[in-house]
């Protein structure tokens, strides 16, 4: 008796929107791919964890989620006489599953220490592409709708939009995940009103309020939680760690590290020279590579690498204080000094505890990718010019603050 092959229409249990079934075979063999089980050991909200304790979800958990709305989404579409043949409906599953599957460890954080100039959706297109070899090119359709490039505007929309399955998925997640409730928005409803014109895709005049609430808990959620200023001085800290750790190793000195981020630690990896051995590479790391060598360095004998490394391990961050003007040079200057002073270190060694930048947000971008409301008379405007809301016009506008950091002994 020769058994059948395993089921591949397993069902995953999501404690956000309950069961979530995998809708064919292939879905299902691009997530037992190693590409993809990497996002397991990839956090979704970076060191978000040091400020919400229950920000310790992953990648894998948001790929997931967003597949099961763009599900739900073709469902809806398809019910209100949009066409979307089954290859497209494949593509669209495919390209919503693999859009994050570049993201590196931490995610964003380490967007540029870890490679330089090479983001994570460059970084998705080429996993994509190389899996689609080994699919005998069933990616096809979802690598053009992923890259903007298929013919029907709206099924990118779909993928990378201001209200697309992607958005939907990490601000209901990262709401519940953090306790944020003001983050939570429904996305059932908001999937429930959308619609295709002319081959862009609307929401129905009946759901301004709901793509209102969504704008609005966007903007709450970033600067709320992605923005946090405790998340930004973990962050940064993160960021200094490594470029420390990579002038060290310039310099000839010993760091022990998983031999995989030794690589990139000691090779500038560009657009250039992101060949597949580099992408094979990149696909062995993750969130564990980076705690692990943080942990190890904590008691190395240079002073910033150890203390920066101290710092994150046992969350004593540095203080942080958010202004909406430039910080003036005497202020940093003033911290500065203290600090060195304390433990006599040079001007370039203080530079890793004593900083600023700046960070802004814009909840709402008109000019790209706006969110169309189709009203009832037929005619589609933008959801700014259709709202009542006084407060949706404001959040079309950028909003930078400045921040700088400083050791809290210097206080």
């Amino acid at each position: 008796m020769i058994l059948a092959n395993s089921n591949k229409l397993k069902i995953f249990n999501d404690p956000i929107y309950g069961f979530i079934t995998i809708p064919n075979t292939l879905i299902f063999d691009l997530i037992a791919e190693p590409y993809f089980q990497r996002l397991r050991r990839i956090s979704q909200m970076g060191l978000s964890y040091l400020v919400y304790p229950g920000a310790h979800h992953t990648r894998f958990h948001h790929a997931l989620g967003s597949m099961h709305l763009m599900h739900k989404a073709i469902q809806v579409l398809r019910f209100k006489g949009v066409e979307i043949s089954d290859v497209e409906k494949e593509g669209l599953l495919c390209a919503i599953l693999l859009h994050d599957i570049g993201h590196g460890p931490f995610s964003h954080a380490m967007e540029e220490s870890i490679v330089e100039g090479v983001h994570h959706e460059y970084i998705s297109t080429l996993f994509m592409e190389d899996l689609n070899l080994r699919f005998n090119g069933s990616l096809t359709v979802a690598l053009k709708i992923f890259k903007g490039n298929y013919p029907k505007k709206f099924l990118n929309q779909l993928v990378s939009s201001q209200l697309d399955m992607d958005r939907l998925d990490y601000l209901k997640r990262d709401s519940f995940y953090t306790g944020v409730a003001e983050g939570n928005i429904n996305a059932e409803r908001l999937i429930s009103m959308m619609n295709v014109v002319e081959g862009e895709l609307v929401m129905e005049e009946k759901a301004i309020y709901s793509v209102e609430k969504f704008l609005m808990a966007r903007r709450f959620m970033y600067w709320q939680v992605y923005l946090h200023k405790t998340g930004i001085v973990a962050e940064q800290l993160l960021i200094r760690i490594l470029k420390r750790a990579k002038m060290l190793l310039q310099n000839g000195v010993y760091l022990r590290c998983s031999p995989v981020f030794l690589f990139f630690m000691k090779h500038k990896i560009s657009r250039d020279n992101f060949d597949s051995d580099i992408l094979n590479k990149f696909a062995q790391l993750d969130d564990i590579d980076l705690l692990s060598a943080i942990k190890d360095w904590q008691s190395h004998q240079d002073f910033v690498l150890s203390r920066l490394c101290r710092m994150v391990i046992n969350r004593t961050l540095l203080k942080i204080k958010l202004k909406k003007k430039p910080i003036a040079k005497e202020l940093v200057s003033k911290y500065a000094t203290k600090f060195k002073e304390h433990h006599k270190v040079s001007d370039e060694e203080c530079e890793y505890f004593v900083f600023t930048g700046m960070i802004s947000n814009r909840a709402y971008d008109s000019a790209s990718q706006n969110i169309n409301i189709l009203k009832k008379n037929g005619k589609i405007t933008d959801v700014a010019k259709a709202s009542d809301h006084l407060n949706l016009k404001a959040l079309s506008k950028t909003v930078t603050k400045y921040y700088i950091c400083y050791p809290k002994e210097s206080v």
